[in-house]
C-alpha cells in the first residue's frame, strides 16, 4: 500500500479542522491525553466502539497536533462498494478489509505499523449501550508481530450524537502507552496474543473508569 501523497495529507488536516470546529465549537468535544501520542513510528490507536461517528472525531482527536500526518484505519468492505463512499474513506486512509481472514488487509496493517499511525477497533463490532466488548485475538497478534507504541483510547458519550447536534457532550481520552514486554517474552501462539489483546482492552476498561464512563463489559 503506497504512503499518502503531500495532497493527500493536506486534504486529512484540512478536514480534520472543519471536524474540529463542528466537534468543539458548536458540541462539547473535549479531547484529553494527547501528549500519550508520539508524533513518529508506529503507532496503534486501540479504542472502544460505540458509534459511527468514531471514525470521524478520532482522527481531528489524534491528529490535530500532528499536522499533514495520516491515521490509517481497516474498514469492513460493505463501505467501499458506492464510488463516493469509496472516495471519502480512501482519502482519509481508509482501507477495505473482508470479513474473516483477511490476508491482504493483514499485510498492508504490519506494513503501516512500521512507521505510519494506525486506528483499531479490537471489539470489532459496535457496542451502543456503551458497554465494552471482547477483543479480538487478531489485534493481539498483529501486536506480537508488529511491535508497535500501542495507546489505548476511550470513546465517551458518542453513542448518544446525533447528525446534526449542537451542544453535544461527548470525550476522547487518550491513555498511556501499553507495554507488553512479558508477554513478548513468549511463545507466538494464540494463549499469547489472547493475553496481549485482554491487556489492551483493561487498558481501555480503565480509562473508562477513570472517566466515570465505564457500564460494565459484554458477557462472553
Amino acid at each position: 500500500m503506497a504512503k499518502a501523497s503531500f495532497l493527500q495529507r493536506f486534504w486529512v488536516t484540512f478536514s480534520i479542522n472543519v471536524v474540529g470546529i463542528y466537534a468543539s465549537l458548536l458540541n462539547r468535544m473535549k479531547i484529553k491525553g494527547e501528549q500519550h501520542i508520539p508524533d513518529a513510528g508506529g503507532v496503534l490507536l486501540t479504542s472502544n466502539h460505540i458509534s459511527a461517528y468514531e471514525t470521524i472525531f478520532l482522527p481531528w482527536a489524534a491528529l490535530r497536533r500532528h499536522p499533514l500526518q495520516m491515521l490509517w484505519a481497516p474498514a469492513k468492505e460493505e463501505l467501499f462498494r458506492k464510488p463516493f463512499q469509496r472516495f471519502i474513506y480512501s482519502s482519509w486512509g481508509a482501507f477495505p478489509v473482508r470479513r474473516g481472514r483477511d490476508v491482504k488487509a493483514g499485510k498492508v496493517l504490519n506494513d503501516l505499523l512500521t512507521d505510519q499511525k494506525v486506528m483499531l477497533f479490537p471489539e470489532g463490532t459496535r457496542n451502543k449501550d456503551g458497554r465494552l466488548g471482547q477483543g479480538n485475538r487478531g489485534v493481539g497478534k498483529l501486536i506480537f508481530d508488529t511491535r508497535p507504541t500501542v495507546v489505548p483510547t476511550a470513546l465517551i458519550g458518542l453513542n448518544h450524537w446525533r447528525f446534526p447536534s449542537l451542544g453535544a457532550k461527548g470525550a476522547i481520552v487518550f491513555g498511556p502507552q501499553i507495554t507488553f514486554d512479558d508477554l513478548f517474552a513468549l511463545e507466538d501462539c494464540k494463549e499469547t496474543h489472547q493475553l496481549i489483546v485482554e491487556r489492551v482492552m483493561e487498558g481501555i476498561a480503565e480509562l473508562l473508569k477513570q472517566e466515570g464512563a465505564y457500564v460494565g463489559r459484554v458477557e462472553k
